[in-house]
């Protein structure tokens, strides 16, 4: 998620204590996260009424429109909900978490643990698998899938690991023998023409014809 490769994360703050809203922010931007500060459990109803977010971290004392009742109002939205409150009552947590809250974090906690347990939910919620986004092309690492305006393309394992280092290396020449030695391994005694075979292909299946640039002398580079 960090360097601006992975799929991006945009998380709406509804804490009405600035201070600590403001920590939060700052916080989750130097992990990758975007996120969206609304001080008002009403603005916030009126804040997703009009934009979608991949969670929400939501106190519940709050003015306007307290956590609880917001939680009934959007709670056909589905999506994930962490309470954060000073509120740490047994009661108040049953409350929390049977209104459909994912988590419950008591305050003061330290930043650390509000970190992990928002990566466990966004993992519980597919929302933070290892992908990685080029132009309309979204590459699901560890499912070794990829993805043109929503749609599967089938490529060759070989196809996708290359396609895969081009991505990781935006921008940089990366030479047919280095591509060789990384994809097919020390052992693989074939010609650098295959680089290039697979390149006309991936430019083919991908529509990257004026993306995927030849280097000369060199190999190939992907630029935007």
């Amino acid at each position: 998620m960090q360097g601006g490769l992975y799929l991006k994360i945009n998380i709406l703050i509804v804490e009405d204590d600035e201070a600590i809203s403001n920590l939060i922010k700052i916080n989750l931007s130097m992990v990758g996260y975007e996120s969206n500060q609304v001080f008002d459990g009403l603005d916030a109803f009126n804040l997703l009424k009009e934009e979608t977010f991949d969670l929400i971290l939501m106190d519940i004392m709050l003015p306007g429109m307290d956590g609880f009742e917001l939680m009934k109002k959007i709670k056909d939205l589905n999506i994930p909900v962490i309470f954060l409150t000073a509120k740490n009552g047994l009661a108040d947590k049953v409350t929390g978490l049977t209104s459909g809250a994912e988590d419950y974090i008591v305050k003061p906690f330290e930043t650390v643990e509000l970190l992990a347990r928002i990566e466990i939910v966004l993992r519980r919620y597919s929302k933070n698998s290892n992908c990685i986004e080029f132009k309309n092309l979204k590459i699901y690492e560890d499912e070794r899938i990829i993805k043109k305006d929503s749609k599967t393309i089938d490529l060759t394992l070989k196809e996708f690991e290359l396609i895969l280092m081009l991505v990781k290396n935006k921008n940089m020449a990366l030479s047919r023998e280095y591509l060789l030695e990384k994809i097919w391994g020390y052992e693989y005694m074939g010609e650098t023409r295959t680089i290039d075979t697979h390149i006309q292909k991936i430019r083919k299946k991908l529509e990257l014809t004026h993306n995927i640039k030849t280097v000369y002398k060199i190999g190939y580079r992907l630029e935007e």
